[in-house]
Formats: C-alpha cells, sequence, structure tokens
C-alpha cells in the first residue's frame, strides 16, 4: 500500500468539520479496496485556529500544509467572527494560504448532473449537458493590491479604496493555464474583463490578446466583458467552455455559475499554483466552493458532495490517479440517480437525507461500481 503522499486537511469552521470527516470515509474506502493510502495530517485554520491560537492560521500549520503534497480544505467564518479585528478575521487565514502557497489559478468547475436538471433555476433545455469550467486568478487583483484602506477625511467623512492591480506575467500564467485546460476540454477561451471602463481590463485584454497569437494554437478565444458575461451565464451557458477572468469577477461568476447546477453544495473547486521546476512539486487546494453554512452547521444536514468531488479533483491534479476521480464522479452520479436527496437539492418525491446518508449512498455505489 502506497503511503508515501502527505495530504494536508484543514476542516475550518460551520459545516466544514462535517463534510471533510464524511469525504475521508472515501479516503479509508480508496485504503482498503484500492490499496491508495495518505500520510493525513489535520491542522486548524479560520475561527477554529482563531479560538485556540488568537490567529486564523497559525505558523506551524502554514509550515505542515505548504510541506504537504495536496491540501483537503472545509470551509471558514461564521457571525461568531463579525466583531473580530479584520486581520484575524477566518477569512485571511484562508486569503494567507493562497498568497504563501501562490495558489494562482483557483479552477470551478460547472456541470449539471443528469438527475438534478430540475434542481436549476432555469429551464431543462437552457442548461442540460452543462460542462463548463471557470479559471479565477486567485493571488492578485483587488483583493490583494496595493494601495487600499478606509481614511477619515474629517469627523463626518471617510473614504474606503482598493487597488486593482495586474502585471503582464500575472495574467500570462492564468492565460496559459486557461489554454492547457481548452486543450483537454473542447478548445475555447472566454477571457472576461472590463476592458471598456478598468485600466486593468485594459492590459488584461492586450496580454490575451498577444498570448493567444504566441501560445495559443488550436484555441479558439473570444474576450467578453464581465457584465455580459453574468447575463450570457443565465441567458446561454452552453456557449462556454473554458472562462478565464480576474479574482473579483471570477469570485461572482463562478457563485452564478454555481446556481446554474442548482446547489453550491454540489461545486467543487481546485486551487493550483506553478510546477517547481527542479522537485516537480505543485501547491494545490481543494474546496468546496459553498461555506461554512453556520445556519446548518451541526445538524448533520450540509451536501458532503461538493467536498468530495474536491476530493475527486484531488486525484486527479495532483496525483494524477484519473481512474480513481473517474470512480468517485461516477458514484456520486449513481447516487443521485437513485433519488435521496440533502435538503439543498430536495425535489418533489424524493427522500430527504442528511450528510452521512448522503454518503452512505456514494459508498453503496463505490461498491457496486467495483464489484
Amino acid at each position: 500500500m502506497s503511503s508515501n503522499r502527505t495530504l494536508m486537511v484543514l476542516p475550518g469552521d460551520g459545516v466544514g468539520p462535517e463534510v471533510v470527516n464524511e469525504t475521508l470515509r472515501v479516503v479509508d474506502w480508496l485504503a482498503k479496496n484500492k490499496n491508495i493510502s495518505f500520510n493525513i495530517k489535520e491542522g486548524l485554520v479560520g475561527g477554529a485556529s482563531f479560538d485556540k491560537f488568537g490567529t486564523p492560521l497559525s505558523d506551524e500549520t502554514l509550515v505542515d500544509t505548504m510541506d504537504a503534497d495536496a491540501v483537503l480544505f472545509g470551509a471558514v467564518g461564521g457571525p461568531k467572527y463579525d466583531g473580530v479585528e479584520f486581520e484575524k478575521r477566518p477569512e485571511n487565514g484562508l486569503l494567507r494560504l493562497r498568497k504563501e502557497m501562490d495558489l494562482f489559478a483557483n479552477l470551478r468547475p460547472a456541470m449539471v448532473f443528469p438527475a438534478l436538471v430540475d434542481a436549476s433555476s432555469l429551464k431543462p433545455e437552457i442548461i442540460s449537458g452543462l460542462d463548463i469550467l471557470i479559471l479565477r486568478e486567485l493571488t492578485g487583483g483587488i483583493y490583494f493590491a496595493e494601495p487600499r484602506g478606509i481614511d477619515e477625511i474629517n469627523a463626518e467623512l471617510k473614504k474606503g479604496y482598493d487597488t486593482n492591480l495586474y502585471t503582464t506575467p500575472e495574467i500570462e500564467r492564468i492565460g496559459r493555464v486557461a489554454f492547457d485546460m481548452a486543450r483537454a476540454r473542447n478548445g475555447k477561451v472566454t477571457s472576461v474583463e472590463k476592458a471598456n471602463v478598468m485600466m486593468s481590463g485594459v492590459l488584461w485584454r492586450e496580454v490575451m490578446v498577444n498570448l493567444h497569437k504566441k501560445e495559443g494554437a488550436g484555441i479558439n478565444i473570444d474576450h467578453m466583458y464581465a457584465d455580459n458575461c453574468a447575463m450570457q451565464l443565465v441567458r446561454d451557458p452552453n456557449q462556454f467552455d473554458v472562462i478565464v477572468t480576474d479574482n473579483l469577477f471570477g469570485d461572482i461568476l463562478s457563485d452564478c455559475a454555481a446556481m446554474l447546477t442548482g446547489s453550491l453544495g454540489m461545486l467543487p473547486s481546485a486551487s493550483l499554483g506553478s510546477v517547481d521546476k527542479n522537485t516537480g512539486k505543485r501547491y494545490a487546494m481543494y474546496e468546496p466552493v459553498h461555506g461554512s453554512a453556520p445556519d446548518i452547521a451541526g445538524k448533520g444536514l450540509a451536501n458532503p458532495l461538493a467536498e468530495l468531488l474536491s476530493l475527486s479533483m484531488l486525484l486527479r491534479y495532483s496525483f494524477d490517479m484519473k481512474e480513481e476521480a473517474d470512480l468517485i464522479d461516477k458514484a456520486v452520479s449513481k447516487a443521485l440517480d437513485a433519488g435521496p436527496r440533502t435538503p439543498d437539492i430536495m425535489a418533489k418525491g424524493r427522500e430527504k437525507v442528511g450528510t452521512k446518508g448522503m454518503m452512505d449512498l456514494v459508498i453503496h455505489k463505490l461498491e457496486e461500481l467495483t464489484n
């Protein structure tokens, strides 16, 4: 049994520990049935870390995380921490991980499982067969650039400001990932910005046009303003293959695309860094798109499938285990076909199950597919 790969597990807050613990049942299943095992370490992040250490990410946890071969992440945050000073809020633990690991490429697939066509708010003929990938630049732009702050002008007036800054290399490296992903899919990239009103958007389009001329052989590329892209996602989402965009617009558009599938509880994500030329190692973190959902935390109601599909992406992108990743994806699809649903994807006439019940069904389908 191979166990030389280190998997860092960061459950976080809210429903994070619930969906992570259920997903680890599949990791155990792989060890018992597929002779695949990992050295698993677990650490605190977000509010859980703040409660114990007074910081959303301790230096020790950061070191352990960067030593790992891949990271399985839950969720962070909750109303309990609304009054905490900005630098120590749970979300900053996640932002620090992304920055320190230079996880610049965020992959958010949005696909509709056949059994969930009716769960979308859009007409079935609009979203049937949907399979798109939103590629979000994750370590630059308005969430990180300086200057930023809130200045007091006088006793009655303040100003708040952020900077949306990108350099040519930052845009080029996310563009290359977009081309690579498109080559493995349908060969189409839509580059999204606001070149009509933002100088960072002007540069983004200029760099993407030049990169396509130099390195985009075989790729069809078009360019779209972010507001139009949001409209097109709900009008005709199947026109897209790979959407590549900056940090801010990627944040917004990926959540918009998530709801095309019927629930945030169904969508995984991968955040990837560059491949180290000397060691061949690539920093990578995998997490569900949904948040900590504090309103249902501890109730056993959360949908674990986004976390499980994040594990599937982990196997596929970090460990080149395509067969095992495909097996998990098929088991999820068959579990959904079987009928029972968590509350977020509930439909008339279906049996309602909780977090554990849904994973029980997936594991049952894994058994059926391998026997």
